[in-house]
């Protein structure tokens, strides 16, 4: 997933498909638009609202484990960078 396509999606289209995803799929998400808000953007705002759109989707799936399940599925990614 590429967080151009993650921006340039209607920030509701996005809230929505979010429920839909797999949890990997969401994670992927996560990561990309992480990855993006570390470079010189223009998007930032953008970029960091739909972060928290992400992490919202992940409290709703792992309630009160804040982001220990995507920073384990990070850690089990060895082609991430």
């Amino acid at each position: 997933m590429v967080a151009n396509d993650i921006l340039n999606e209607d920030v509701s289209d996005f809230a929505t498909r979010l429920e839909g995803m797999t949890s990997d799929e969401v994670f992927a998400a996560m990561n990309s638009l992480e990855k993006h808000s570390e470079d010189d953007i223009r998007d930032r705002e953008e970029t960091l609202s739909r972060i928290t759109l992400v992490e919202e989707e992940i409290e709703r799936r792992f309630p009160g484990q804040m982001l220990t399940p995507y920073r384990d599925w990070k850690k089990e990614q060895p082609l991430l960078s």
